[in-house]
């Protein structure tokens, strides 16, 4: 069963970086297999002293995370297709839980200000004043 876990999976599993459902797995092989554990203390170790590849580096940072606008752009649907496709990809394919994380926040902010009583009285009042103006210009005709 070991062999199901590789080591790329134990260090995002130390970054919390896997989807939830990978996580428990890792965490209850590790819970029954000694041998898993002490690879995941080696990779530790190996990691405590500086060795680490490029790919690593990559994902412990986020390089390939969009930013947080670019998430809030995704939200609204206002990207160009390229990079929507990406971001979808980040998150489906890759499964980044910083961004999907993010995202979510993103969701709920929006939500929140689209049903604040805020939000209707001003779009009560955007109406009304351009449907005042409307009036007025049929008037003027």
């Amino acid at each position: 069963m070991e062999k199901q876990i590789s080591n790329a999976d134990l260090l995002a599993y130390l970054d919390e970086m896997l989807t939830e459902e990978r996580s428990a797995e890792v965490e209850q092989l590790l819970r029954e297999t000694p041998q898993l554990q002490e690879r995941l203390l080696e990779l530790t170790r190996n990691r405590d002293t500086g060795q680490r590849s490029i790919g690593e580096v990559w994902r412990r940072h986020g390089l390939s995370c969009p930013s947080r606008s670019e998430l809030t752009s995704y939200v609204l649907s206002i990207l160009e297709p390229a990079r929507t496709d990406y971001i979808k990809f980040h998150l489906d394919n890759v499964g980044c839980r910083v961004c999907q994380a993010n995202l979510d926040d993103l969701k709920s902010l929006q939500q929140t200000l689209t049903e604040s009583p805020e939000s209707e009285t001003r779009r009560s009042r955007y109406f009304e004043s351009s449907a005042g103006l409307l009036r007025s210009q049929r008037d003027d005709e």
